[in-house]
Order: structure tokens, then C-alpha cells, then sequence
């Protein structure tokens, strides 16, 4: 009998422990394995991943938003000619900084300029060789225009004539195409001097005839087509030897960084396009580069100067410092070279092209006002201004830029900061003009009212507005606060001195500091769309090669 039970027992004891152990299998297999940990690096990498991924769109929106805001302007209210009339003169860097941060909605603002668009001018060097296409870099001035708050005149004319005495200024149209006005007459309020300068030749014979120049998007085709016939006339069948020398040597006076720019920029093409395209003419193209000073980029740190004169030895550019140039004829260069020891001695430089980017001079409508005003008879450089840029012997008028003479240099950076000192200078005047206003009014309303607790409510209300009006009218002179300065110096190499802070100053240079250049650049170009057409011009230089058309 217990025989029996055991051997009964064990089988039910088998399936028994049979089906516990499926039990047990049943729910481990219900229950998830615990997953595995992830590294520290997965984990930074999937956040890079995600950053990288979410500042692209932020991008593509920021663009697209860009895009849309250009295309589409708001409607503007027309101006209020009973509101006094600030006239602009220009479309410089000043000028334009201006028109950006001025509250068009308080004055009946008038723009005369020549040009009907804003240039950029840093990148004109690479408009010369086909690295950015001309218009890439010019911000058409009604686009500007057209997105501010109150409708603006704008002319395209030259001021020939200011009349500070009766405030009135004479324009002329100088298009091709005629209407039966071609000239005519603007009163004014308040004027803003914003017409650059001319290049200046300093009274030296054939500068004028001969050489080319870099201001305006013309000098860079008349450049561009210059090149281009050196070279096909230095190809042209049985030229001589020397002549063909002649034709290839490429001269830039001026050791600044526009000539420094333009130097670095025209090896580039040779050495990355012409070379190629044109074979024959690769012993004889030769870059010249003259400076009268001891080095080039005066402005610059030693440090950067060495390293910019290196990078042009290494590149076969010629620097030809203390060389001063006394005459130029059609075909050469007579200047006077001071050696080291000091003595100086005559030299001829054949060239086939000239480029002046040295030295600026007053226009003809900045010396015509100067002659006019007493206080203006010292002045040589341009219009002499006070600590708050008013022209020094006229009341309402204004200069910055190149035409106004300051104690800084004539830079895009330094217009820049004054046509936003005098936005916000014109910005405040309007706040102040308005609060004395209606502290007269409510002057009016307690002298009217015989309720004493009204009286002291306008009290209040008065002494409350005084203090915001004392408050307004106590704007600081013009101070520049210099940022630092760049410049390409060729072979995908540039130079940068950045400034921040109380004299804390940061030198770099080379490829790494390229790429800073070109990111700085497309940063401080107004709109998506110009930024947009030069990023796409560098790429295109980058996968087809500069054109080399003479066109």
C-alpha cells in the first residue's frame, strides 16, 4: 500500500515541480529585462546630436522668416509734412546706420543720394576678381526704406549745393535717362551730412589719368575688365618679351586693408584660376604691393604685420615699403625708395594695372560749404564737428563718415557707430520736443482749473514729466568704442585684432581666423537675402573657380 502511494506520489510530485518551474518561466518572461546602461559618451552624443539638430531648424526658420519679412513690407502711413523735415544726404555707412535705428514717425525724413542702393564695402576687394558677384553685396536702399514705420522720400540725386544760411539744398538728377527737371531745390529742418569722400590723388601727376580705383561697385568692373586685358593683350600673337612683363605686373599703392585685401585677392585668382586657364602667362604675372609708411597696416599689431608681410613673401607678392610714388605715365611708376640706411634713390615700375586705395579728399559739395562758413576755414580733411557731430559754425546740420574731420579714422566701423549716436540723438530730441509739450499743456490745464485737488494732481503730473524730460536731455557726446579690425590676406588666411571690454585686445591670424573673417562679414551684412547671395558666391568660387571672362 505505501508502495503504491509512492510511485502514485512521484509523478504528481514531478508534474508538480514541472509546472511550477513553467510558472516561474511564465512570468520571468512577462517581466522586461532590465536594459542595459548607457555610456556617458552615448549620452553626450545623442544631446550634440539633438542641439545640432534643433539649432538647424531654429536656422532654417530664422531664414525663411527673414526671407518672408524682406518680401513682404508692412503698409506705411505717409509722412506728416507738418512735422519738421531732416534731410539725409548719402547712402553710406552712416547715412544708412541712421535711416536703420531712426523713428521715422517724428520727422518728414528726406533721402538724396546718387546711388539708390547701401554697399558693402569690405567685400568690394572680391568683386574685382569674380569671388562675389556685385550685386551680392549691394542692399538696394527702398528695401531699407520701405520697412520703416513712416513712409520716406527718398531722391536720386546729387546735392550740389548747401545753403546753411536760408536751409535750403540744391539737388541735381544726374540719370541718363531726362525729365524736364534736372534740378531743383529742398528746404530742410535738421541735415545730416552723409557723402563720403572721394579718392585722393595728393596732387600727384597721372594718378588721375592712369590709375583705377576702389570705392564703388564701377571701379570694381572697371578692375575686373583691366585684368582681363592685360592678360589676353599680354597672350596676343608676337607681343615681346618685355612688354608682355609690363602687361603682367599688377601694382596696388596703398598699404591699408583695402590694398592688402586686394593684393591677397588678385594672387588668389592667379594662383587658383589663371594659372590654370591661361598657362602661358604664369612666369611673368607679378603682384606688387607699395606703401609709403615703414609697414603695411599701420592700424594693425606689430605681430600682425610681420605675419602679413611673411604670408605675402610666401605667396611671391612684392611689399615695397618707404616707397613713396612721385609721377605716373601710362605704362610706368616713378617713385622714390628710402633704403634702410636712409638714403633715397628713383625707381620705374612698369605696369599693365594700377589700383589707388590710398588717401581720401573732401567732394566738391563739402568744399563748397566749407568756403562758406568762417568757422570752416582751417578745415582740410572734410567738415569739422563738434563732440556731438554738429558741424562747427552752423545750427541743425550734421556730418559723419568720411566727410566729417574727426580725431578717428575714416572707417565703415566708426560711421557705423555715428549714425547710431545720432539715431538715438534724433530719437531723443523728438521725446523732448513731445514731454515739453505736454508739460505746456498741463501748465495750461492748472492755470485754467480753480479746484485745488486738481491743481496738485497737474502738479504731480508736471513735475513727474519734468524729471523724465531732465532725464532725456542729458545725452552723452559721441565716444567710439573700437572692436577690432580684420583683413584677408590671401591663400585662405586672414589677420584679426579684436578689442572688448576696458583695453582687453586679442591678435589672431591664419586659416582658422578665415573662417572667422568670412562668418564676421556675412553677420554684419544687412539682410537674409545678401547674406544668403554671398555664402552662395563663396560656394560656387569653391566648386566652379572664379570665371575668367573679361565681362
Amino acid at each position: 500500500m505505501n508502495l503504491i502511494r509512492s510511485v502514485v506520489a512521484r509523478p504528481l510530485t514531478g508534474f508538480a515541480a514541472r509546472s511550477g518551474s513553467l510558472r516561474a518561466y511564465a512570468v520571468d518572461a512577462a517581466t522586461p529585462a532590465p536594459k542595459p546602461k548607457k555610456s556617458t559618451f552615448s549620452r553626450v552624443g545623442k544631446f550634440i546630436w539633438r542641439l545640432t539638430y534643433g539649432s538647424a531648424l531654429v536656422g532654417i526658420a530664422t531664414v525663411a522668416y527673414g526671407i518672408y519679412d524682406g518680401r513682404h513690407p508692412s503698409e506705411q502711413p505717409p509722412p506728416d509734412p507738418s512735422k519738421k523735415t531732416l534731410v539725409v544726404l548719402g547712402s553710406g555707412w552712416g547715412s544708412v546706420s541712421l535711416l536703420k535705428k531712426l523713428d521715422t514717425e517724428n520727422y518728414n525724413v528726406v533721402v538724396i543720394s546718387p546711388r539708390n542702393f547701401f554697399l558693402f564695402t569690405p567685400l568690394l576687394p572680391s568683386c574685382t576678381t569674380g569671388t562675389i558677384e556685385h550685386r551680392s553685396i549691394m542692399e538696394p536702399l527702398r528695401h531699407i526704406l520701405r520697412h520703416k514705420k513712416t513712409a520716406v522720400t527718398f531722391y536720386e540725386a546729387e546735392c550740389t549745393k548747401i545753403d546753411h544760411v536760408n536751409r535750403v539744398l540744391t539737388v541735381r538728377d544726374d540719370s541718363e535717362v531726362k525729365g524736364d527737371i534736372a534740378e531743383t531745390s529742398v528746404p530742410f529742418d535738421y541735415l545730416v551730412i552723409g557723402v563720403g569722400a572721394q579718392n585722393s590723388t595728393f596732387g600727384i601727376p597721372g594718378v588721375q589719368e592712369n590709375a583705377c580705383f576702389l570705392k564703388e561697385i564701377a571701379d570694381a568692373q572697371k578692375i575686373r575688365t583691366r585684368i582681363m586685358d592685360c592678360i589676353e593683350t599680354a597672350t596676343f600673337k608676337d607681343q615681346t618679351e618685355d612688354e608682355k612683363k609690363r602687361l603682367l605686373h599688377m601694382v596696388v599703392v596703398g598699404g591699408g586693408p583695402t590694398g592688402v585685401e586686394f593684393a591677397g585677392e588678385l594672387q588668389d585668382f592667379f594662383e587658383e584660376d589663371l594659372r590654370k586657364w591661361v598657362p602661358e602667362i604664369a612666369t611673368d604675372f607679378h603682384v606688387s604691393l607699395i606703401e609709403a609708411l615703414p609697414n603695411v597696416l599701420p592700424s594693425f599689431s606689430k605681430q600682425l604685420i610681420n605675419y602679413t608681410e611673411k604670408t605675402f613673401k610666401d605667396e611671391k607678392i612684392d611689399v615695397l615699403t618707404k616707397t613713396m610714388v612721385k609721377k605716373v605715365t601710362d605704362k610706368a611708376i616713378h617713385a622714390e625708395v628710402t633704403s634702410p640706411d636712409g638714403t633715397k634713390s628713383m625707381v620705374e615700375l612698369p605696369y599693365g594695372l594700377l589700383v589707388w586705395a590710398t588717401g581720401n579728399a573732401p567732394r566738391a559739395v563739402v568744399r563748397d560749404l566749407m568756403t562758406k562758413i568762417p568757422d570752416q576755414a582751417k578745415a582740410r580733411r572734410g567738415l569739422e564737428v563738434n563732440d556731438y557731430l554738429v558741424v562747427n559754425g552752423t545750427e541743425g546740420i550734421w556730418a559723419l563718415g568720411d566727410c566729417a574731420a574727426t580725431k578717428y579714422a575714416p572707417t565703415a566701423q566708426v560711421a557705423t557707430q555715428q549714425g547710431a549716436y545720432l539715431a538715438r540723438l534724433f530719437n531723443t530730441m523728438a521725446k523732448t520736443q513731445a514731454l515739453e509739450e505736454e508739460i505746456a499743456h498741463l501748465e495750461d490745464l492748472g492755470h485754467a482749473t480753480g479746484v485745488v485737488e486738481d491743481k496738485k494732481a497737474i502738479a504731480s503730473e508736471i513735475e513727474s514729466k519734468a524729471k523724465v524730460l531732465r532725464r532725456s536731455k542729458r545725452l552723452m557726446p559721441f565716444q567710439y568704442t573700437h572692436q577690432g579690425s580684420l583683413a584677408y590676406i590671401g591663400s585662405d588666411k586672414a589677420i584679426a585684432d579684436v578689442t572688448w571690454g576696458e583695453g582687453n585686445n586679442l591678435t589672431s591670424s591664419g586659416q582658422l581666423t578665415y573662417l572667422f573673417w568670412r562668418s564676421a562679414y556675412v553677420s554684419m551684412v544687412f539682410s537674409t537675402r545678401n547674406k544668403m547671395l554671398v555664402i552662395m558666391d563663396w560656394l560656387k568660387v569653391k566648386m566652379f573657380g572664379r570665371d575668367v571672362s573679361r565681362e
